[in-house]
């Protein structure tokens, strides 16, 4: 525990959802869902404004959409997402060379490695300063605690929400956390908590009180010392600049249940080579590949397999994919699968798999180039015009008419897509709807939340994003924010 509040913890607010508002100027203070809006979805974020009506993140989205019809439903768009923040670590880094990332929008700061006094006015207007350059840098808001741990700091951040900022002073800790719930130290999942609770421990000032032989002899040794040294406050972990990741992986949840074999051997492949996107994206390689199947009851099962030495060669992890896949019974019915690879290293090693997959590699290559010479000229274009174009238009995503410019859709359905054209620095746009087979529509990608970011390049204009506008009385901007044909 440190004598001064140096630890800062940054947690940017409703994330994903507040990212869109600011990215459609038609959704300012209007509710946002953002998830997954098949019928088997969840809430990933929230907008506040859709928390009023009891929308919470991993709510079914079916749920929610019976809580609040009227909010617009999105789908992820995590490059934006990673856009934004990478522009608010810089910031963070620029503080401290100790920045630990938890996720996208959440992390420790050590002020004290920053050099920054360890006062609370100091620390405090460091904390101030960060929450202005996020507002001016991306058009969002992050709360912002500080403590002399990380325990307190995070709780410090969490009571700051919306756009706040919170300091504990050290000396204050059990006086703090004393009236909150077992549920607020880390570690204290809803096993823990309800083996406390059989015991009548239901606050953090009784978890202290209970004392730490009891602690551990409900608990166990680790976890019980460790749980009594939080109810008290102390927390010295560091702040840790480096996490190294253990695995990667990629997962899918189906709308509807996969009974082809052919489909799940498919979708296993497809996984298999997201994998290795995300493997090579950072820079590693890895020596056990895993799958994932979880069935139609919700049971789950893993299968892995450990290759001769670390790779990042595609035809590799996909044969070892769909090696483990023949271990698993799939014929009655197939919910989600994943595919990851752990044992993770910064090399590749050559081994006899990847000698072998590259040969076929190679030589299914030859075979399709030979077999699109012989096609007819122009015969492979519709095709690839096709491959081009997403299956659905799903609500929130990025698109460009050769008319209108850039927009998202707003739903799709019954053959038609709906599309509001508007930027981020543009007022609320107007809603058009098209064919979802028209030519001159096509994907998009994110635009930058302010002028003059990395993806707009038009630095002229302001590089401020202007204060949320919403739509004067009786402009005509289109049809509502939550109206959608489908989004199924």
């Amino acid at each position: 525990m440190r004598p001064a509040p140096t630890i800062l913890h940054l947690d940017m607010d409703a994330f994903f959802a507040a990212a869109e508002q600011a990215a459609k100027p038609s959704l300012r203070g209007k509710p946002v869902v953002v998830g997954g809006i098949g019928p088997r979805g969840v809430v990933s974020t929230a907008s506040y404004e859709a928390r009023v009506f009891g929308i919470r993140s991993a709510m079914p989205t079916a749920q929610a959409r019976r809580l609040c019809p009227n909010a617009a439903y999105l789908t992820p768009r995590f490059t934006l997402y990673r856009q934004v923040s990478e522009a608010v670590m810089e910031l963070l880094h620029a503080l401290s060379p100790l920045v630990e990332p938890l996720s996208l929008d959440e992390a420790f700061v050590d002020l004290e490695a920053g050099g920054v006094p360890p006062e609370t006015a100091a620390v405090r207007g460091v904390g101030e300063q960060l929450r202005r350059d996020i507002r001016s840098a991306t058009g969002l808001t992050g709360s912002v605690g500080l403590a002399g741990a990380k325990l307190l700091a995070k709780i410090a951040s969490e009571a700051a929400k919306p756009d706040g900022l919170v300091v504990i002073e050290p000396g204050t800790e059990r006086e703090l956390l004393g009236p909150m719930t077992v549920r607020t130290l880390p570690g204290v999942g809803p096993a823990t908590a309800e083996t406390l609770r059989r015991a009548g421990i239901h606050t953090v000032a009784e978890t202290a009180e209970a004392g730490e032989a009891e602690l551990v002899r409900l608990l166990g040794k680790a976890h019980g010392a460790g749980l009594y040294a939080m109810a008290l406050g102390r927390d010295d972990r560091p702040v840790v600049a480096e996490r190294d990741a253990k695995s990667i992986s990629v997962e899918d949840t189906f709308e509807v249940d996969l009974t082809d074999r052919t489909r799940v051997r498919s979708e296993v492949l497809r996984l298999a080579d997201r994998c290795v996107q995300r493997l090579r994206a950072a820079g590693r390689s890895g020596r056990t590949v895993v799958i994932k199947v979880r069935n139609y009851d919700f049971s789950t099962l893993t299968r892995s397999e450990t290759l001769r030495g670390p790779t990042d060669d595609p035809a590799v992890i996909r044969e070892a994919a769909a090696r483990l896949l023949e271990m698993v019974d799939t014929t009655g019915g197939v919910r989600l699968l994943g595919v990851g690879v752990s044992g993770l290293a910064d090399f590749t090693q050559e081994d006899l798999f990847a000698q072998v997959a590259t040969e076929r590699e190679a030589e299914e290559t030859a075979k399709a180039a030979a077999a699109a010479a012989a096609e007819p000229a122009g015969g492979a274009e519709p095709h690839e015009a096709e491959e081009e174009r997403p299956r659905r238009w799903h609500p929130g995503l990025d698109v460009v008419h050769e008319e209108f410019g850039a927009g998202w859709v707003q739903g799709s359905g019954v053959g038609r897509v709906t599309v509001r054209f508007e930027t981020p620095w543009s007022a609320p746009g107007r809603v058009r709807t098209f064919a979802v087979e028209d030519p001159a529509l096509r994907p998009g990608e994110p635009l930058p939340l302010v002028r003059g970011g990395p993806a707009d390049g038009q630095s002229s204009e302001p590089a401020i994003l202007p204060k949320f506008l919403s739509p004067e009385p009786g402009e005509d901007t289109g049809s509502e924010v939550g109206e959608e044909i489908s989004s199924r």
